[in-house]
Order: structure tokens, then C-alpha cells, then sequence
């Protein structure tokens, strides 16, 4: 259900409005501009800087590519239906190259997902079963990642992944933060 408005006014404390900006910034010269899902983390800036670390680490801290967090949170994303993240994700899936339509044929059927590498599949797989699923038996899809040549710490950063965003996914449901301008 879309709302019209945000719940929550994001503004932060003003003894705090630098450390905002100085965050904002730097998604202002990495992105071109500042989601609002991240503008919401401003009423709350230790909580925002804690955000941007980790966006940052998953932009360049792992050893999984761009394509397959943008794949993870895209999927995580259109299972709970925020449409803020579903749209985000499929731009900057489209802005890495991904097909469109090969990304949104991947909802239904995950070997339709536009990853750079098949030994990425495993990895998916495991992200959304542990988020969909937290309490089944993981074991196979775990050997599965790890026979595909995978890290332990690169399967626990794209279950991170998927339940970092499912989480994120929520917190903007429940203050609805669904678009863009939810905060014009």
C-alpha cells in the first residue's frame, strides 16, 4: 500500500546537522543524489553514519560484485514489496548493464538473474533462502557457495546482504518511505 507521505520528519538534531551533511555529501558525489531511505537515517545521525559504512563496505569492501548485492537486495526487496528499493535496485542494476527484463524475469526463476558470473548463483540462492527461510537446514546451499569457490566471509556478506536490506525494507514500509520524494 502506497501512502502519500512520511511518517517521521528525518530531521536531525541541530547540534548533529554536520555529521548528517558530511554523509549526505558523499552520497550526494557517489549516487547524484540522496536516496530518501538514507535521508530518513538522518533523524538519527550515529545510525546513519552506521548505515553509510556499510553501503560503502558492500560498494567496495567484499569480494561480491555490484551486480549481485544490487541482484540480493532487488529480490529481498519485490518479496516484501518496497517499491522504494525495487526501484532503486533496478537502476542501478540498469546502470551496471543488467537487462530489465532479465532482471525482473529472475522474481520467478533465479537462473534468469543477470549475474557476472555463474559462480554467483550459489551465493543468491543462499541470501534469499536465509531470509525467506531463516530455519531451514542451510548446509547444502552453504557447501553449494563454498564448491563454487566461495569465502566463508564472502557467504556471510551476501546473507548480510539479504537480511541488512529486508530490515532496511522494513523500517521504510513502517514509516512510508516509498518513493523519492517522500519527504518534498
Amino acid at each position: 500500500m502506497q501512502h502519500d507521505r512520511a511518517l517521521l520528519d528525518p530531521t536531525p538534531p541541530a547540534d548533529e546537522q554536520p555529521r548528517v551533511d558530511k554523509v549526505f555529501a558523499m552520497a550526494e558525489e557517489m549516487l547524484g543524489f540522496v536516496p530518501a531511505g538514507m535521508r530518513l537515517y538522518g533523524i538519527s545521525p550515529p545510525l546513519l553514519e552506521t548505515f553509510a559504512g556499510t553501503v560503502g563496505y558492500f560498494r567496495g569492501g567484499t569480494q561480491l560484485s555490484g551486480p549481485l548485492t544490487a541482484m540480493i537486495r532487488y529480490l529481498v526487496s519485490e518479496r516484501v514489496g518496497c517499491r522504494f528499493c525495487i526501484d532503486l535496485n533496478e537502476t542501478f542494476l540498469a546502470g551496471m548493464g543488467a537487462d530489465l527484463d532479465a532482471v525482473r524475469a529472475a522474481r520467478d526463476d533465479l537462473g534468469k538473474a543477470p549475474l557476472q558470473d555463474e559462480r554467483e548463483r550459489p551465493l543468491l540462492a543462499l541470501a534469499l533462502a536465509a531470509v525467506s527461510d531463516p530455519d531451514s537446514d542451510k548446509s547444502a546451499m552453504v557447501d553449494a557457495a563454498r564448491e563454487a569457490g566461495w569465502a566463508d566471509r564472502d557467504i556471510f556478506d551476501a546473507v548480510l546482504q539479504a537480511a541488512s536490506n529486508r530490515a532496511f525494507n522494513f523500517v521504510l514500509k513502517a514509516f512510508n518511505v516509498e518513493t523519492q520524494d517522500a519527504f518534498v
